[in-house]
């Protein structure tokens, strides 16, 4: 009797759920066909049914050269064949409108009540127009979503999320990153289908007021409407439906022919309006199919023979009894056996859905007619679907279901051709502004402070726009992130004007200059966790060998160097006061007190010392705690160039030192890069500091129009290929063949920096490779002070 009391109470249930699933949804929420949405992104879609979302990467698919498409297909098609005929798989490519408060607080400079906000109005003006040139209130996003039948939760999400482990690992092979998304995401991104331009307000804690509540009460628009009426009759659409303020169509792609192009998706993805996309697949069991393909040939070749039969009978050639379009059959039912048999491939059974809104029924029927003007350049139509609405428009839904029974069998290779990789974008929210991107028009924004590399190189021939970007590239820091410290080396005096603007300070170093920076400087937080005095000790020696000009010092003047080091901070260490810092001078003194070989290095370091060429034998007598400063090195010519980089170098490290423990940020800008390169001291320890800085917290950007330069030298070229962030301008043709083979560009990417105009090029920053062009209006005051042309300086 308890047996029989157990079963009637699960038919009960059955038959309540069976019933309520059947039944007219009372409202509005009862039309989103899941159950459970919960917190870890695990969502229960009906009972036994669960799923789980993926966000992931666009890659730069159409820009690609032919043989990594061809790899990347391949890598999409072995995607493809991994799922089972147990897991239900949904791509969802989602283009929606962002909300104009997030827009402008993810692009524009913030203002602060000082001078500088003259340049942020100017800034914020130039974001604003160029947005209009784009689409850039419209954000695309990409999503997989899987799902499964599975008796509880817990056995769903461990095995969801193991599957979830092995397709991130594929998209990690392809170039795109992927990451499980929250429950409040997959709600937040149900909440902008269902009420578009919105932002979502939930918190789960709000589900403890009533335990009737649900998550879908909190997402669902204020009201479905399956049938709306005509704008001009009283008769009702079947073709779409209403919600809230507008009205919703899904479409689905119907005629879908197996040979087609790759960029179908790429079209529609463009389009300049809200739309959902979604792909359902579905692979068959692979015995199952060859089965089944196996009779359907049994069934033609029957047919074949008994039209033969047929027409033999009536005294007529054999042929003659045989449809033309039954042999075409017969032939591609063998081809598809062998494919499946001998080629990894597999058949799914796929449909495709579209789904858009407008604020009328005139507005979604000119976005329909776009849409479907979109597709007709390929041989497949979009259908409207009439009665199932509803189903239709939870089947788009990134649930993981789809409750339509439209579908068209596939192999593998035809269902990879919807690829859902297009070209990617560079938007990083609060980053600052770098131009637009040559293909789609829309704003790129990049923070180098995200970046796991966020050294970078600014490459390209003089007269492009080179030095214009750097110089908007920090007018951008010192507005954006004000408590930042830059530091400029600049030997072709070209910054100086923005510098000063900025309340900054600019730093002559010349023989004729006043202004003194002593080598010898050192901070107690010098060493990089080392004795500081040894890492001084390596600095000077390199000093020395940049003075000498000799390719390497001898190991027995290494040690010479090292003991008058030791000796020449003995007194500063015991009472580490600003009086007490030595000079070269201390040095000079203590290398005599090494025998022979100090005396022959100290009379080689004279001319350093009491000489002419004595402007770094004093102590420093200038202020290097203004937040940004410009050491401007024009006048020193060529024969002083490096040493004064040098030991600019060495201050810039004492800054990285001491920002360190404040926890602030160090930018540092090398113009004319190529400077370093024709000394391997001074290329040695340019290198060193490059790799100490990005753990210190200092972000390097090093700058030359000689790109032969760093291609012909191996250190350079390891830090380019170490960058996470490198700006192309236009190139001579040789140097972008080269810089093309060092960072696998395709040559589809490398026409954008040959022969580029001026401001244009190419932008790769966090493995994102985008082609941009860069116009600033001249009627700003910043242009004027960014501008380096001398016949508009004239």
């Amino acid at each position: 009797m308890r047996r029989s009391a157990k079963q009637s109470e699960k038919d009960a249930a059955q038959s309540a759920r069976r019933i309520r699933k059947r039944r007219a949804p009372e409202k509005a929420a009862d039309c989103l066909q899941y159950e459970n949405m919960y917190e870890g992104g695990v969502c229960e879609v009906e009972p036994g049914l669960f799923s789980m979302t993926m966000a992931f990467t666009d890659v730069n698919f159409q820009l690609a050269r032919q043989e990594d498409q061809n790899s990347l297909f391949a890598q999409y098609s072995e995607f493809l064949n991994y799922f089972d005929p147990d897991i239900h798989l949904q791509i969802s490519l989602v283009t929606r409108r962002v909300d104009e408060a997030e827009f402008r607080r993810d692009t524009f400079l913030p203002m602060r009540g000082d001078v500088r906000d003259q340049y942020s109005e100017e800034m914020n003006r130039v974001i604003s127009e160029k947005a209009l040139q784009g689409q850039n209130g419209l954000i695309r996003e990409k999503y997989i979503t899987i799902s499964i039948h599975e008796d509880t939760y817990h056995k769903a999400q461990i095995r969801l999320f193991k599957r979830a482990e092995d397709i991130q690992n594929m998209f990690k092979r392809m170039g795109s990153s992927m990451r499980v998304i929250t429950g409040i995401e997959r709600l937040n991104l149900l909440y902008g289908i269902a009420h578009p331009e919105e932002v979502m307000d939930f918190s789960y804690d709000w589900l403890l007021a009533e335990n009737c509540l649900t998550t879908k009460e909190f997402i669902a628009p204020s009201g479905y409407n399956w049938k709306p009426e005509h704008d001009d009759s009283r008769a009702v659409y079947n073709d779409r439906y209403q919600f809230g303020e507008y009205y919703g169509k899904v479409l689905y792609l119907r005629d879908i022919a197996p040979q087609m192009k790759d960029n179908l998706l790429s079209l529609l993805s463009d389009l300049d309006f809200d739309n959902v996309i979604s792909l359902h697949i579905d692979a068959m069991d692979q015995q199952k199919a060859i089965e089944m393909v196996e009779t359907q040939l049994a069934y033609m070749q029957k047919e074949q023979g008994d039209g033969m039969s047929k027409a033999v009978r009536m005294h007529l050639p054999a042929f003659m009894g045989v449809r033309y379009e039954l042999t075409n059959q017969i032939d591609g039912a063998k081809e598809l056996i062998d494919s499946l048999r001998n080629y990894d491939q597999k058949i799914f059974k796929v449909c495709i859905l579209i789904h858009t809104y407008g604020r009328s029924n005139a507005e979604l029927d000119e976005r329909v007619q776009q849409i479907c003007n979109t597709v007709q350049q390929q041989t497949c139509r979009f259908s409207p679907i009439p009665f199932e609405q509803c189903a239709a428009m939870n089947s788009v839904l990134p649930l993981g279901k789809k409750g339509l029974s439209l579908e068209r069998t596939l192999l593998t290779i035809n269902t990879a051709i919807y690829i859902p990789f297009t070209t990617q974008e560079l938007f990083q929210s609060g980053g600052l502004y770098e131009g637009i991107n040559a293909r789609s028009r829309n704003l790129i924004m990049v923070n180098r402070k995200l970046m796991p590399a966020p050294a970078g190189m600014v490459l390209g021939m003089t007269g492009f726009g080179k030095s214009f970007a750097v110089m908007q590239m920090m007018a951008g820091i010192m507005l954006r992130w004000p408590e930042d410290d830059l530091v400029v080396i600049d030997p072709e005096n070209e910054y100086a004007h923005l510098v000063q603007a900025f309340g900054g300070e600019v730093i002559e170093i010349s023989p004729s200059s006043k202004a003194h920076i002593n080598p010898m400087d050192i901070s107690e937080d010098y060493g990089d966790d080392d004795n500081p005095i040894r890492l001084k000790s390596e600095f000077l020696r390199d000093f020395c060998q940049l003075i000498f000009n000799r390719e390497d010092l001898t190991p027995q003047e290494r040690n010479t160097i090292d003991q008058a080091t030791l000796l020449t901070y003995q007194k500063y260490l015991l009472h580490p006061e600003r009086e007490q810092m030595p000079t070269l001078n201390d040095f000079y003194s203590n290398l005599l007190l090494q025998g022979a070989d100090g005396k022959n290095l100290a009379s080689a370091l004279q001319m350093y010392v009491n000489g002419t060429m004595d402007l770094f034998a004093h102590q420093t007598n200038v202020d290097l705690q203004n937040h940004c400063i410009c050491f401007n090195t024009v006048k020193l010519g060529k024969s002083m160039q490096s040493i004064g980089m040098m030991t600019v170098l060495d201050q810039i490290w004492n800054r990285i030192t001491r920002n360190r423990v404040l926890g602030r940020r160090t930018w540092i800008f090398t113009d004319e890069f190529q400077l370093l390169l024709g000394n391997s001291a001074c290329t040695n320890y340019y290198f060193e500091l490059s790799s100490r800085a990005r753990k210190w917290g200092a972000i390097l950007t090093s700058i030359t129009q000689h790109v032969r330069s760093v291609l012909n030298n191996e250190d350079a070229r390891r830090m380019l290929s170490d960058c996470g962030y490198i700006k192309l301008l236009n190139q001579a043709p040789d140097d972008a063949n080269d810089i093309a083979r060092l960072l696998h560009i395709s040559d589809e990417e490398k026409r954008y920096i040959e022969n580029a105009e001026v401001g244009s090029g190419l932008l790769i920053a966090d493995k994102v490779v985008v082609p941009f062009n860069n116009t600033f209006p001249q009627d700003t005051e910043l242009f004027r002070l960014m501008d380096t042309n001398p016949n508009r300086k004239k």
